[in-house]
Order: C-alpha cells, then structure tokens, then sequence
C-alpha cells in the first residue's frame, strides 16, 4: 500500500454539491488501470474545503468503487478534535489508511506538530501517512520532526515535498532521510516533475497528483523505476514534461488537473470548490491540445 503509484483524484462539485456519480467513476478508473493506491481527500481531493457530512460522502463512494485497491484518506483539519473525527469516520467506513498534513491558520511550532500526530496516532487502528507539503500547510518538516513522527504507533509512510533533481543528489537525500526513519516506514516522493527522479532515487512511492487523471502515463514512470530501469522512467517522466510546464505555469497541479479531468469529459465543467475558480477558456484550450497530444502517443 505504501509503496509504487498512490494516485490522488479529484474531489469534483456540481453546484457546490460533491458529483457523487463522476467522484465513483474518476476512483473506478483508477482502480482499472491498476496504481497501487488511491490517496483520497488529498490536496488535489480539495479535503480542507469539505465539511464533515462530504468528507464521509467522498469517503464512502471511494471505498465502495476502489475494489481491491486500498484507499488512503485525507482527514486533515485546523483542529486536532476535528482530525480525530475525521479519523474515525474513515476508519470506519473502511478506509486502509489515513494520510495527515499539519493543516493551520496559525502558523505550527514544530513541538505542536509533533503533539497532532501523538494524539491522532494514539486513536488509530489503521496506517497514517505524514503528510509534508509546505505549498499548501506553510509547515515545513525538520528531519529530526521526521525522525520522532515517524516513531509514532502507526506511521507507516513519510510524504516528502520532492527531491533534489540532480539524481545523485536526490539518492544521498533519499539515503539520508531512510538513515533517520525506523524500519518499515516507506518514503514516498511528491511533486509530480520529480515524481522519476525520486522513484530512480529509492523512494518507495509516488504520491501523485497526475496519477489521478492520466494513471497509464504515471504507472509508466513508476512501473520502470521499480523494474530498475531509470532510462525509462526519465523517458516517460519527460514525455509529460508539457503537464510539468502547465503545472509550473498555473499555481501549481490542482487547476491543471481539473482542467485535464474536464476536457476528458470525467467530470463536468467548474468542478473545484469555489473561491477557486479553476482555469481560464484559452488556458484550457492549452491543457486540452497538450492532453491531446499526449493522448495520441499511446
């Protein structure tokens, strides 16, 4: 579960109402392609604009269409009171995992991002994923913050924001950070563009926002990097290299990917939670000529 492709969906709307019929498909099509996990609720799943009665909706209709394949859940939330909460309506509904960022307004001492995981882990019977993604937290994680996180009952799994894109500088830090954490907890790169070099690296997973709308180009790239074969993975990673420039040109991932799930005809048009707004019609025209494109090469 904590290792290879964990493709992190949508959580697309519909009038502001959670699209229950094209969140089931956009899961199922994931677990027919075959990724190794599904990250539901993740940043891409718009999980902190959701409130406790979508979150379980979202929840429910991933584990009834993900079939064999694990669904890893989102529950993170300003309030450790919350994300027990949201803890416990994933487990129940069945979730495999959970997956936890240190979500604020406040900004965190590393002392109190500490305490959340102490006592979200203490009420677990399931695995947690540690979440880093200071693009959106503002929270960046110290190594030593890794260390004594990931010796928590439960932690399975460390999410790190991406590698350094030199492959041996991103080995010795995949090396590094692996010296600091306890046998058994798996590192699982982010940040799509690095997604090859950090599979090339040693990191035993992909957790990966592309991996949501185009999963057949994403297990590629992960596919070749477990087999050993780096060549091809760089080769795969660089075919998307016009996803990973619209990424860089629009904010980051989330905009683009509802833009390719939208011209795919996966879920209907203004699908992010509003005040996000989503892409412009001539920037989507762009992601619809690039998806085109890729889409041809198959």
């Amino acid at each position: 579960m904590f290792t290879g492709l964990s493709a992190f969906p949508l959580t697309p709307l519909r009038h502001d109402i959670v699209d229950e019929s094209a969140y089931a498909g956009l899961v199922a099509r994931l677990a027919e392609a075959g990724v190794d996990s599904i990250g539901a609720l993740g940043s891409t799943g718009s999980y902190a604009y959701l409130d406790r009665d979508e979150r379980r909706q979202a929840v429910r209709v991933a584990v009834e269409n993900a079939g064999v394949v694990p669904v890893i859940v989102g529950i993170g939330a300003t309030r450790t009171s919350h994300v027990q909460a949201f803890a416990e309506d994933a487990q129940h509904a069945g979730a495999a995992a959970v997956l936890l960022a240190p979500l604020s307004y406040q900004p965190l001492t590393e002392d109190e991002v500490f305490g959340l995981y102490e006592d979200v882990t203490a009420g677990l019977s399931v695995p947690l994923v540690v979440y880093d993604n200071p693009s959106t937290t503002r929270f960046t994680f110290s190594d030593d913050l890794y260390a004594s996180v990931a010796k928590l009952p439960h932690v399975a799994s460390i999410k790190i924001p991406g590698v350094p894109d030199a492959p041996d500088a991103a080995r010795a830090r995949v090396d590094e950070l692996r010296g600091r954490l306890p046998d058994g907890v798996t590192i699982g790169v982010s940040g799509d563009a690095l997604g090859a070099i950090g599979m090339n690296a040693g990191s035993d997973a992909w957790y990966s926002v592309i991996g949501g709308v185009l999963p057949m180009e994403a297990l590629a790239i992960t596919r070749a990097a477990r087999a050993g074969d780096a060549a091809a993975a760089i080769a795969a990673s660089d075919r998307l290299q016009p996803i990973w420039d619209l990424f860089d040109g629009h904010g980051g991932s989330l905009r683009v990917a509802a833009a390719i799930a939208e011209h795919l005809g996966l879920v209907a048009h203004s699908s992010l939670p509003r005040p996000i707004r989503g892409l412009g019609e001539a920037q989507r025209t762009d992601v619809g000529r690039v998806v085109d494109g890729l889409l041809s090469q198959r």
